[in-house]
């Protein structure tokens, strides 16, 4: 019973890119939301930026929960 290094290198390198995207998702969305509050005459660019972080957190979401099956799979074998 052992780990296997080959799917564990690939989901460390999974994590990497997790945690940058837990990072940048949240900041980009608190400027969205900033943005929308101090323009007031073209809004599209706010509202543009406020797409962009909700795509950010759909695919943090998505990444999170294939690290861990990857990690999960590494530990016991699949």
């Amino acid at each position: 019973m052992g780990v296997d290094t080959n799917l564990l290198s690939k989901g460390l390198k999974k994590l990497l890119v997790l945690i940058f995207l837990l990072i940048a998702s949240p900041i980009t969305l608190n400027i969205a939301f900033k943005a929308i509050n101090k323009m007031d005459d073209s809004k599209i660019i706010a509202y543009g930026i406020l797409a962009i972080a909700i795509i950010l957190i759909i695919i943090t979401l998505i990444l999170a929960f294939k690290t861990f099956k990857t990690f999960l799979d590494a530990l016991f074998n699949k």
